[in-house]
């Protein structure tokens, strides 16, 4: 271990607004050498890392001419358990979850380069079940767009509407599962990160209960919002996919009491006798459009015909939410994913130093960020020099109430329901976009989806119908670990051939 200069030592007070002689830093240096001792011990043992137990290809970067959507980061194939409930399916895994041996560069040039040495406990998960995963998926950088445009190899595009968005960040999952190169594949989802693209591609997201799905091995933004996701064509592959993927691994902090149902069994029976809660704060939002709104509405009357009780109800809150999670997100990631290297720090689990090593590159060319991350870490860094996490603190404290105005709607009804996003797919941004437009394109779209990430209630997007050629998103969301009352609603809304 380095053991630092007194120039190094007097900068390191001067960060910390420590005022020492040169006698004092000399003597503070010498009683340093004991812990600097225990730091060499430390590094001397190997990682306590999983073992990797599925063989893979080498792998390929595949040529334009085999990635007409720009949705595949990485192709490599690998081949889970000789039998199980995924047996004969095929996989993406989004690009900010760790495979071992493939490459990963979350959607950023600053990581290009580093190949994790563990498999994540989902794809462990995925490979034991039996599942192939065909690759990495491409996503945004850093994840931080809701919009297909940031990633640092180019954008991702809508299979449903070339030209388009695929809605982001886990924009290469739904356009490969829209697409149908895959069956199945992974998501994240901070602010909606699952179920935009879903709304902008047609297919079915489900973002799950805070802490059902272990994030063992994936690149965090803020560790209280962070959830991984299944997206799929259709309702029973996605409860399929959570059923594989669900469940305490041990490892991460974030989950607690994990209540993991039977997902297949609890979706069949239809919706008569559900109270379906129609969000009124969730429509006639200033960047709704009409046809959204509209095709969403009558997705209510649908299950109204399908025998559930539909109403309208009001959570003032709602419109609060946002600015909620906002403050949280901002200040959050850029002390998870840049200060700490996106890992964190304070809590019991796997770490990856190799990761963390790999992320410390941003420091260096932090010119290549996209805008939407630029504009994040930006105010994020400001807000922590000036006000020092009191206003994280703040909304991390007023989220109780927000959680509580939901659960008391929710203690009404089973379900709510709204617009995934409050518009369908854009048109990607042109290469003379300026910053203003590529922020836009990235943000735009997150006012219904992101409060549940700060709440951590399960939400799923499904398809509804279709305009002017593009996919229209709706969103149910549930109680906590009410994931099985929402696919029985998803399952019957889909066997009515809406979408």
């Amino acid at each position: 271990m380095h053991n630092p200069t007194l120039e190094e030592l007097a900068e390191t007070a001067q960060e910390l607004g420590l005022h020492l002689t040169n006698e004092q830093l000399a003597e503070y240096r010498s009683l340093m050498a004991a812990p600097l001792a225990a730091y060499d011990v430390v590094n001397r043992m190997p990682d306590e890392l999983p073992v990797v137990k599925y063989p893979r290809t080498p792998g390929h970067a595949p040529a334009p001419e085999d990635n007409p959507y720009h949705a595949w980061y990485y192709r490599s194939e690998i081949h889970g358990a000789d039998a199980g409930p995924l047996k004969g399916r095929t996989l993406a895994v989004k690009d900010n979850i760790a495979v071992a041996g493939v490459p990963m560069m979350n959607g950023s040039a600053t990581l290009r380069g580093y190949v994790p040495d563990v498999d994540a406990t989902v794809v462990t998960r995925i490979l034991d079940a039996g599942g192939t995963i065909l690759g990495k998926s491409h996503c945004e950088l850093f994840c931080f767009s809701g919009g297909s445009h940031t990633n640092s190899t180019g954008a991702v595009i809508n299979p449903r509407k070339p030209g388009h968005s695929a809605g982001g960040s886990s924009s290469g999952s739904a356009a490969l599962v829209a697409a149908g190169a895959v069956d199945m594949a992974l998501g994240t989802d901070q602010g909606g990160s699952v179920r935009m693209p879903s709304s902008y591609c047609g297919t079915v997201g489900m973002k799950p209960t805070f802490g059902l799905v272990p994030y063992t091995g994936g690149m965090s933004i803020e560790a209280t919002m962070d959830h991984i996701g299944p997206i799929t064509r259709t309702v029973a592959d996605n409860a399929l996919l959570l059923s594989v993927i669900a469940g305490e691994d041990g490892l991460d902090a974030r989950q607690h009491n994990v209540r993991k149902t039977d997902y297949a069994a609890e979706m069949e029976g239809g919706v008569r006798g559900m109270r379906i809660g129609v969000v009124r704060e969730g429509f006639g939002l200033p960047e709704s459009e009409p046809d959204v709104d509209r095709l969403v509405r009558q997705a209510g009357a649908t299950f109204a015909r399908l025998g559930a009780t539909v109403e309208e109800v009001s959570i003032p809150m709602h419109s609060v939410a946002g600015a909620v999670w906002s403050a949280i997100v901002h200040e959050g990631a850029v002390v998870q994913i840049l200060h700490t290297n996106g890992q964190g720090s304070g809590w019991k689990g796997l770490y990856l130093p190799g990761m963390m090593q790999a992320q410390d590159a941003w420091r260096l060319r932090a010119d290549d960020f996209s805008e939407t991350v630029k504009v994040t870490v930006l105010l994020g860094q400001y807000m922590w020099r000036k006000y020092h996490g009191l206003h994280y603190a703040r909304a991390q404290n007023l989220l109780r109430r927000v959680v509580a105005a939901y659960d008391a709607v929710l203690a009404k009804y089973d379900l709510l329901l709204m617009p995934t996003t409050p518009m369908k797919a854009t048109p990607l941004p042109g290469p003379d976009a300026g910053i203003t437009e590529n922020v836009q394109r990235g943000l735009e779209m997150l006012a219904n989806t992101a409060p549940f990430d700060a709440t951590g209630h399960p939400a799923i997007s499904i398809p509804c119908g279709v305009s002017d050629g593009l996919p229209v998103g709706l969103m149910l969301v549930g109680p906590f670990w009410g994931e099985g009352r929402i696919y029985r609603a998803a399952k019957a809304f889909e066997g009515a051939g809406v979408a």
